[in-house]
């Protein structure tokens, strides 16, 4: 059974728009799986969490399942409590994104983030044992070592980040603060100022990066849709969406169609160019290249660097 998970919103979005954002996720999208919370800085955490309750409600009553992100990076002792406290009190699934939350959830079942680092299958099979249900791959893993992964560890349900803007590193330090001449205790949460972002340039004006607070991005937003069906047959049967600031009922509307064999891949890439027109997709980590690069199956796709 093939199915969509919707990941956790990484950018910092004011309260109300956080919360509409995931009203309309419950009323429109055809997603499977949502995952909720924090995961890059623990200092954004206030911002959702009047919200949080109802968004799960409505969720649940949409016929969603829930599930929590932990934190990416604990570096405080205030964060190690946060992670305890989710742990042990959540009556959901915890996503775990970093080795320390592994530890800490001591055998129960759990999801595995794409913050991870599982690259090869003995790994997928030991976190499976350890009582991981789902894994969801780095999205830097070319497709030979995903179908490696799959033929390594067939018992266990592997994810694909298949849409947005991929996650590369995480830092105690807050570039996105400094680029804005402010430090990380005193950021005043200016990374909200960029609800899908901060870009980032090299000396000759080319787009390479994205800052998201502590987190560091890719400018691109990966985009796999021609290779829906090799994953498919590979093994992976689970495909994550990862929150941009666009329309993100539509894009999961247009996967859905696709998987469902309804939409062709060509159709749907052009579709999504113009749902999220700002952007610029790549797949180039998936065909073992640079993750910037476009590799098309098609042609005349616009959206092709």
């Amino acid at each position: 059974m093939t199915e969509l998970t919707l990941g956790p919103v990484y950018y910092l979005w004011d309260g109300p728009k956080w919360r509409d954002f995931y009203y309309q996720i419950a009323d429109e999208a055809p997603v499977d799986h949502i995952i909720l919370g924090e995961t890059v800085c623990s200092k954004r955490q206030h911002f959702i969490e009047p919200y949080l309750a109802d968004v799960v409600e409505r969720l649940e009553r949409a016929g969603k399942s829930v599930a929590f992100s932990s934190l990416a990076l604990i570096t405080l002792e205030r964060e190690s409590r946060i992670v305890n406290e989710l742990i042990e009190t959540s009556d959901y699934p915890i996503e775990v994104n970093d080795l320390s939350a592994i530890g800490l959830i001591k055998g129960r079942q759990h999801l595995v983030g794409p913050l991870v680092n599982v690259y090869n299958g003995p790994t997928a099979r030991l976190l499976a044992q350890r009582g991981a249900d789902r894994i969801c791959l780095p999205p830097e893993l070319p497709f030979s070592s995903i179908a490696r992964i799959a033929a390594d560890a067939p018992d266990v349900a592997l994810e694909v980040m298949v849409f947005g803007r991929m996650p590369l590193a995480i830092s105690a330090r807050c570039a996105h603060a400094r680029s804005k001449g402010r430090i990380k205790d005193n950021c005043q949460f200016v990374c909200g100022e960029e609800p899908d972002g901060l870009s980032i340039r090299t000396l000759d004006r080319q787009s390479f990066l994205v800052l998201n607070g502590v987190q560091t991005m890719s400018h691109t937003c990966q985009l796999l849709l021609s290779e829906l069906k090799d994953l498919q047959e590979a093994g992976v049967n689970a495909f994550r969406l990862s929150p941009q600031d666009c329309d993100m009922a539509r894009i999961a509307a247009i996967f859905q169609e696709t998987l469902s064999g309804s939409m062709e891949p060509q159709e749907a890439i052009e579709l999504i160019g113009h749902t999220y027109p700002k952007a610029k997709f790549s797949n180039g980590f998936h065909h073992g290249r640079e993750g910037a690069g476009w590799v098309s199956r098609a042609k005349n796709n616009a959206h092709a660097p």
